[in-house]
């Protein structure tokens, strides 16, 4: 188990040092030739009121995943505080960031919820659910502003259009097969079982380790038939949640615009900035890099350059992947931290009274 842990533990280190190395990279191609002080200038020419507000909005999009978790354990008769699903918001972007594909977020929160108490099919419920909206909600927001706003993609992002289509690819087929999963989890958990059969018959799966992955999948299979059942009954439930993810990713969407709006410019719309902002998640969210580093960075100065200047899109550059990514990082890692340590606490307290229990019982 700790040799486990230990290997777990390796591996989001290196994810961070990934991400440290590409960064790192990817600043120094952009900024080559040019002296600190001039991008510092540059950075401070931003009105700090804006600058707040992004932040303010980027905090209101990771509360808007909590008030959904908040929600729905409610419904559940599950009385966890808001901030301590606030904090399991900021737990799952921190480690969605810092793993290829975002995958690492999920399990994390869960992680912490079961410390709470909250059962792993509920928790799983949730982060479904979450899941399904989360994605759904981009695809929708990019085919609609696909089709209002085409002429908008092809003048300012035309240049890496076929990641563009290659997003909107990987996006849909992800969103339909979570449906697929949700609608029909009996036909997939007989496909799980079969195809473990055949990697255990091929060698590819240790016999000794195929009982474990078969019930790996009916766990996950129940938990989706669970989903199914509460979709069916609960309607209404899931166009709040669907209302609520609009709302959040749409304050996330906007930080380009704040940002653009910082350095006192006009002249291009808030739609059509959005339009751009949408685009860039379309194409870099289901990239397996961690916290779509570097990738992101290229799409934005594409995309960008010509909407704030070649003078302000470095710097406009640093201050919206500032404040959506690099500050929620920091934050989250913190936050992390923090809370890892309460429990850490908690489980040395409740060891403690489960002692002073046996000695009481023994004497």
């Amino acid at each position: 188990m700790i040799a486990g842990k230990l290997k777990k533990s390796m591996k989001y280190v290196l994810d961070v040092a990934f991400i440290a190395v590409i960064l790192g990279l990817t600043f120094r191609l952009l900024f080559k030739g040019q002296e600190i002080g001039e991008i510092i200038s540059d950075l401070a020419d931003a009105e700090p009121s804006w600058l707040m507000l992004g932040a303010a909005a980027v905090f209101c999009f990771v509360a808007g995943e909590s008030a959904i978790i908040f929600y729905i354990l409610r419904l559940f008769k599950k009385k966890i505080p808001f901030l301590r699903c606030l904090g399991y918001s900021f737990v799952g972007f921190f480690f969605s960031f810092i793993t290829p594909s975002a995958s690492g977020g999920q399990p994390a929160q869960m992680y912490y919820m079961r410390k709470d108490g909250i059962k792993v099919g509920l928790s799983s419920l949730i982060m479904l659910l979450i899941t399904i909206a989360y994605k759904s909600m981009l695809v929708i927001y990019g085919l609609v502003l696909l089709i209002f706003r085409g002429s908008t993609v092809l003048k300012y992002a035309g240049r890496f259009d076929w990641l563009i289509g290659l997003g909107f690819a990987l996006n849909i087929a992800f969103v339909a097969a979570l449906f697929y999963l949700l609608m029909r989890p009996e036909k997939v958990r007989t496909a799980g079982i079969k195809l473990v059969d055949i990697l255990t018959g091929k060698g590819i799966i240790r016999e000794k380790n195929s009982g474990r992955y078969s019930q790996k999948i009916m766990r996950i299979c129940d938990t989706y038939t669970l989903g199914a059942e509460y979709v069916r009954r609960n309607p209404r439930t899931m166009v709040y949640i669907f209302v609520m993810t609009a709302v959040q990713r749409l304050l996330l969407f906007s930080v380009t615009w704040i940002v653009y709006r910082s350095y006192g410019l006009t002249g291009i719309s808030y739609v059509d900035i959005l339009t751009l902002q949408v685009m860039i998640g379309i194409a870099v969210e289901m990239l397996p890099l961690p916290g779509a580093a570097g990738i992101t960075e290229g799409c934005f100065m594409l995309c960008f350059e010509a909407v704030f200047g070649a003078e302000l899109v470095k710097p406009a550059l640093l201050l919206s992947r500032g404040l959506s990514f690099y500050l929620l990082l920091i934050v989250g890692g913190l936050i992390t931290l923090i809370i890892h340590i309460s429990v850490l606490r908690r489980e040395k307290k409740r060891e403690g009274r489960k002692k002073q229990n046996e000695k009481k019982a023994s004497a």
